[in-house]
């Protein structure tokens, strides 16, 4: 009787951590709940064409002057507010359907599109958090192979809501599985934080440190959205260079 292989995850706690080349070839889960996660799924979710992620506001600047502007918006932040001369910043408030159906948008962000973007070479790439929490699972769990989780953190440091909403993805594929998976202690200690922060992820959120920042410079209202488990029903994958949804695994759910 064959052995089944036991499943590793592996988590970092900021993209700081590990070299782009370590996650050359890997299945890589990015996660940035506050707040750049929680609005790519939304704007692709409510009819963007692609999310093309950069690290730095000089990218995005050239990137857009080569496509066409009627149909690209440029979007992102820093230090939490809108970058002058962009059309939106990071809410995920503002990327409704109205402004954003059909339309590719070059996005840049304190930490969030870094780590995607340090993430590019990696074998499938997706981007989750905690509205489409069952998306994430339900990928990888059919995917059935290595995973390695990155949190953008928050400056490089560590940020307690990516760690939390990691934890919460282990512990969902770890009963999917079976308990079939060998976890790191980063991991583990993930684990450990949904187990303690996790019961209520809105208070969580309100409660972290860049949760009150965000509160202070009147983006409180985002905390709820960024809030609400699987209300999101997309999954935003690498495809080349951009992000976009991936609507064959949307009925994936753990």
């Amino acid at each position: 009787m064959s052995v089944q292989k036991r499943l590793q995850i592996e988590v970092f706690f900021t993209p700081a951590q590990v070299d782009e080349l370590q996650l050359k070839d890997k299945n890589v889960v990015v996660i940035d709940v506050l707040r750049a996660s929680t609005t790519i799924a939304t704007a692709l979710h409510n009819g963007a064409r692609e999310i093309i992620p950069v690290s730095t506001i000089e990218s995005a600047v050239k990137i857009s002057g080569s496509l066409f502007g009627e149909v690209t918006l440029r979007a992102g932040e820093r230090n939490g507010k809108m970058i002058e001369g962009f059309n939106l910043g990071n809410s995920p408030l503002e990327f409704t359907d109205e402004l954003i159906r059909g339309k590719s948008v070059i996005f840049v962000t304190t930490n969030g599109s870094g780590a995607i973007v340090k993430s590019r070479h990696a074998k499938n790439l997706v981007v989750g958090s905690f509205v489409n929490l069952s998306q994430i699972v339900g990928f990888l769990s059919n995917l059935r192979e290595d995973v390695t989780i990155v949190c953008a953190g928050q400056g490089n440091n560590f940020c307690l809501e990516d760690s939390v909403c990691a934890g919460r993805i282990i512990n969902k594929l770890a009963k999917a599985a079976e308990d079939n998976l060998r976890i790191d202690d980063a991991g583990q200690a993930a684990v450990a934080l949904d187990t303690t922060f996790g019961k209520s992820v809105l208070k969580m959120l309100k409660n972290c440190e860049h949760g009150r920042y965000l509160n202070e410079i009147g983006f409180g209202s985002d905390l709820k959205a960024c809030a609400a488990v699987d209300s999101i029903p997309a999954l935003p994958m690498q495809q080349g260079n951009t992000l976009r949804l991936a609507k064959e695994v949307n009925k994936r759910v753990a």
